[in-house]
């Protein structure tokens, strides 16, 4: 079974923020990726898995995890989480904001908002996200 992570963008007011911030370090340095502080226990398990991100309490994007690696920084060592560049809008799903990063299981991860269902997909995005954190989606 696939595993993915959920994390909190730290920083970023909307998708558009986070998307332009991993385009701009995937061009500066070839690859968007995020650093947290250890590698997960689970990482052999996150093969083909995505990191959902969480803004304002809410999952709202998905991007794939490419691999998982230790590197050393300024900070020390820490543990690069290489995803694809560009993010995926999910279904948006209220989430409480946490440290770090927690699993989650392939069941209670949110579809990506353009799935194929025709009543949704006309939907403006935005309002998408205020019907789902109204719990209405």
């Amino acid at each position: 079974m696939t595993l993915h992570l959920t994390k909190v963008a730290v920083g970023c007011a909307s998708v558009e923020a986070l998307a332009e911030r991993h385009a701009l370090r995937a061009a500066s340095e070839g690859q968007a990726y995020c650093l947290t502080r250890s590698m997960p226990k689970r990482a052999a398990e996150m093969s083909g898995g995505s990191l959902f991100w969480i803004i304002k309490h809410t999952l709202v994007a998905r991007q794939a995890i490419i691999g998982l690696d230790m590197v050393e920084t300024e900070w020390g060592t820490k543990c690069r989480i290489a995803l694809a560049t560009e993010p995926v809008p999910v279904l948006a799903t209220p989430r409480r904001a946490h440290q770090g990063w927690r699993y989650l299981n392939p069941d209670d991860a949110p579809r990506d908002m353009n799935a194929g269902d025709a009543d949704l997909d006309a939907v403006p995005p935005a309002m998408l996200r205020e019907l789902a954190a109204l719990w209405l989606v």
